[in-house]
């Protein structure tokens, strides 16, 4: 610890500094879905080049067809020391609607919300400025304290993965010599809750996948055509019906090749964070877990493959009535996986489930809405062991090795592109509204969150 205090130290002395930093980030509106701003998300690059530039880091703007991306190295203490990649985004959502928000979404402020909790408020606050500062101040305390930093350094700062990274794949691919590190280190992600940091070990895939069925050549009379005309909504309903038992498993033949069970300890550990049907589906409404029997709403959530329907459409559904057999009737499918999956192979078995159940008279069509494939760290990772380990001396509780039910596709790119693992590491919380009016990042963590990264440097450079 002699070299960490020092560090640690310094970051609580110099907090209000490092939030002048955050806040004049925080008011360039680098909104990269709309091209009104493709002035601000250059700014915004800009701004982080010359910040990281004060710390030592050779920082750079490199540009791409769309917004441009921030690349910056810095060396460690030794040619041969550990080397990671901290990866984050600098732009952000767009604010509407403005007249929601109670305090100017790029004038951020610090405000008390109750008795002893204070939140930093702005868009970008939390998601993604907020939380990539953190290990920017944790660099800088380090080389303020020592001159160096205690492993080898470099960061990636995208600016369009609020518009679906559309530059991102390339530019891994064009510069994966450059990038490749021991480890990346994802900092978009929440802790479990407010006393209890986590690190996130998996991440569900998906396949997207729209069916269309159609039958006659027109909508037809429910009087005249009703009873021999093939009905695509009820051909559509059973098909939908056979995806799942009465256990509530997949039964689409293949669907759990790849899947594995979650390590018994693991699932003990979930087991004590509190989390039951009660708590997690009382807030929206609901009593009753309704997916495969047997398992706790985390495992279904973190560890479990799903295939669910997002949506119907068929025949007529306007005000009133109107008696029609359809002619055609859709339904929009998405299955999330886990493990080894292979999202190629669960989207061809759904298909040739579909195709077993037409009857004659029936067509199919069918839309790919993308896919892919579920990221899994290893429980035993070293990584994530000392990771673990230093949120645990930072935190009141200790740290938990937690699942995504969703996906952040530039972890599994970087296992593509880069062939490493990611650390999934962030300090944001349920309530932060990321993506709506009144975006907030609480001040504890952007607090602890600089401390627990200096931690975290710290142990993987041993």
């Amino acid at each position: 610890m002699s070299a960490l205090s020092p560090v640690l130290d310094r970051l609580d002395k110099h907090l209000d500094a490092s939030l002048g930093r955050l806040f004049a980030l925080l008011s360039i509106p680098s909104i990269s879905t709309d091209p009104a701003y493709a002035a601000e998300c250059r700014k915004a690059a800009e701004w982080l080049v010359g910040d990281l530039k004060t710390i030592g880091f050779d920082a750079s703007v490199r540009d791409t067809p769309g917004h441009p991306m921030v690349v910056a190295h810095h060396p460690g203490p030794r040619p041969d020391s550990p080397h990671v990649l901290f990866y984050g985004h600098y732009d952000v959502q767009p604010v509407d609607p403005v007249e929601l928000w109670e305090t100017a979404p790029f004038q951020p402020v610090v405000k008390e919300i109750e008795p002893g909790r204070k939140v930093i408020t702005g868009r970008g606050s939390s998601d993604d400025k907020g939380q990539l500062m953190l290990f920017v101040e944790a660099c800088r305390a380090f080389k303020a304290e020592h001159g160096q930093l205690p492993c080898r350094v470099t960061i990636l700062f995208e600016g369009e993965e609020e518009s679906g990274s559309p530059s991102l794949k390339p530019f891994l691919d064009a510069n994966r010599e450059e990038l490749k590190a021991d480890v990346a280190l994802v900092c978009d992600t929440d802790m479990f809750d407010r006393q209890t940091p986590s690190i996130c070990a998996s991440l569900r895939g998906m396949v997207g996948e729209e069916i269309t069925i159609k039958a006659a050549s027109r909508d037809l009379h429910s009087g005249m055509y009703g009873g021999p005309a093939a009905n695509p909504i009820r051909v559509l309903s059973k098909i939908l019906a056979d995806v799942h038992d009465e256990d509530g498993k997949v039964t689409v033949p293949g669907f759990y090749d790849g899947v594995e069970e979650t390590p018994s300890q693991i699932l003990k550990a979930w087991e004590t964070l509190g989390t039951n049907a009660e708590n997690f589906l009382g807030p929206v409404g609901l009593s009753h877990p309704a997916g495969e029997k047997g398992r706790s709403v985390l495992e279904m959530t973190w560890a479990r493959p799903t295939a669910e329907f997002n949506g119907i459409s068929g025949g007529y559904t306007g005000k009133g009535f109107k008696t029609v057999i359809a002619a055609e009737a859709s339904a929009k499918v998405s299955f999330r996986l886990v493990h080894k999956q292979d999202p190629d192979k669960i989207r061809e078995a759904f298909r040739q489930f579909v195709r077993d159940r037409l009857p004659e008279d029936c067509s199919v069509e069918f839309h790919p809405h993308g896919g892919s494939p579920a990221i899994q760290l290893s429980y035993d990772s070293p990584f994530l062991a000392k990771a673990k380990n230093a949120l645990s001396q930072e935190w009141p509780k200790p740290a938990v090795t937690v699942g995504s039910g969703g996906s952040i596709p530039v972890v599994g790119d970087f296992q593509t592109y880069l062939g490493m693992e990611s650390l999934l590491v962030g300090f944001a919380l349920a309530d932060d509204r990321i993506h709506s009016p009144n975006e907030k990042y609480d001040l504890n963590s952007f607090h602890k969150g600089q401390r627990s990264w200096a931690r975290i440097l710290d142990a993987l450079s041993r």
